[in-house]
């Protein structure tokens, strides 16, 4: 029996901890001839992410802002939105987006700010545990053995506060009762949220991709593997790593995310064009894509890689392009389509029916729209506002049957086909 995760459809950010941003079972959306998207939405406040646990069982993460958050849990209405249950404040911290998961054990857990929570399905806390180093840990994984691995974030905070040069640390937490069990100091900072694949963590670091071994007892740096991605005159650091067909996948010219505006469109500071960076996991070899060439890009999530179609679609948020590649392995990203598109959140794709779920919003209008893409084609298929006046740049999740949650730092939406 799994002994990670709650054996749902979605039962954390991205599906999982590889980041595959699929579904972990059921089929997509479907959209036939004549079928549109219905939408219904909700003004939240600084929406995070949604999960699933039984069906039927919607949680949605939020919480507040300044250098002494708070975060909240919600079980939501799956179809209406509305509140059915919430969790007291949790104490939080310094504000970046965090992180909840529904675990094997059957219990929510929540990282936000500098604290770590335990709570019931019912959203009522069971333990709390304040971590080290006063700034966010931005999110977790669960691991096989169901430990959670978290680490803190080295990237500039809103408001502009420099981050802070000390490396950063991973941390191992046992899930009962949510003790530091294992740390280790990286070589460098990390702004990206932690992948792992199995016992093995990948932690993208400022220049070098990282992978670090956990056997239940301690936590070791692989020394063999310590490939450097970040190598041109212009280039910043890199955002989360999706882990798949062989390789982690990750988009560069990540600094600049703290002038966000409602819009990444045009807030890019990098010199350098953004890149798709693919490391391949047994040579440590790095392929670099540009995404359109152009100078001033910025993104702040992940690329999506579809292993069945050898498709890897990537962004650039400052310039409003996005852009797949076909790939083989080894072997070059071969461009296969682009739109000018202007997505900035995390992604969803359905391996069976090819669909793949973007955003796209329009500065004129202040109105952010959900599109649904042929992956293999870069194809419309669908398109409806979603209600958010601001662009996403958090997580999208997969409903239960042919449905979808979309958040927004201003609104919850739900999308299904009819």
């Amino acid at each position: 029996m799994s002994r990670d995760y709650w054996p749902s459809r979605w039962p954390a950010e991205d599906g999982g901890p590889r980041r595959t941003q699929a579904p972990r079972f059921g089929p997509g959306l479907g959209i036939r001839p004549g079928e549109r998207l219905e939408v219904t939405t909700r003004d939240v406040a600084a929406a995070t992410m949604v999960v699933l646990r039984d069906p039927g069982e919607v949680y949605l993460l939020r919480h507040t802002g300044g250098g002494d958050a708070i975060s909240w849990v919600e079980q939501i209405h799956p179809e209406s939105l509305e509140v059915l249950g919430r969790s007291p404040d949790l104490a939080g911290g310094p504000t970046w987006p965090g992180g909840l998961a529904a675990h094997a054990n059957g219990s929510l857990y929540v990282a936000f700010g500098r604290h770590v929570h335990r709570l019931g399905p019912d959203a009522v806390p069971i333990l709390s545990r304040k971590l080290p180093r006063d700034r966010p840990y931005n999110s977790f994984v669960v691991l096989p053995d169901g430990h959670l691995a978290t680490k803190d974030f080295g990237g500039t905070l809103p408001g502009g506060s420099s981050p802070s040069p000390e490396p950063t640390e991973l941390l191992i937490l046992e899930p009962d009762r949510l003790e530091i069990v294992a740390r280790l100091t990286l070589p460098e900072r990390s702004i990206a949220r932690l992948s792992s694949d199995g016992d093995d963590i990948y932690v993208v670091g400022d220049a070098t991709l990282f992978r670090v071994h956990w056997d239940g007892n301690r936590l070791a740096l692989d020394e063999t593997f310590e490939p450097r991605y970040r190598t041109i005159d212009g280039q910043t650091y890199g955002w989360d790593a999706v882990i798949e067909a062989g390789a982690a996948w990750f988009l560069d010219n990540g600094e600049g995310s703290e002038r966000f505006t409602g819009t990444f469109r045009g807030q890019g500071t990098s010199t350098a064009p953004l890149h798709l960076v693919r490391v391949d996991l047994a040579s440590g070899a790095v392929t670099l894509a540009e995404i359109c060439g152009r100078p001033g890009g910025i993104v702040a999530n992940p690329p999506v890689v579809d292993p069945q179609r050898r498709i890897a679609v990537g962004y650039d948020s400052g310039n409003a392009v996005l852009a797949a590649f076909s790939f083989g392995t080894p072997g070059p990203l071969g461009p296969r389509w682009t739109r000018h598109q202007d997505h900035a959140c995390h992604l969803v794709r359905f391996p069976d029916t090819g669909e793949l779920v973007t955003a796209d919003y329009d500065r004129d209008r202040r109105a952010e729209q959900v599109v649904i893409l042929d992956i293999e084609t870069g194809t419309e298929k669908a398109r409806a506002d979603t209600g958010s006046p601001v662009q996403s740049v958090v997580f999208p999740s997969a409903g239960f049957d042919r449905d979808l949650y979309l958040c927004s730092f201003t609104t919850l939406t739900h999308v299904r086909v009819v």
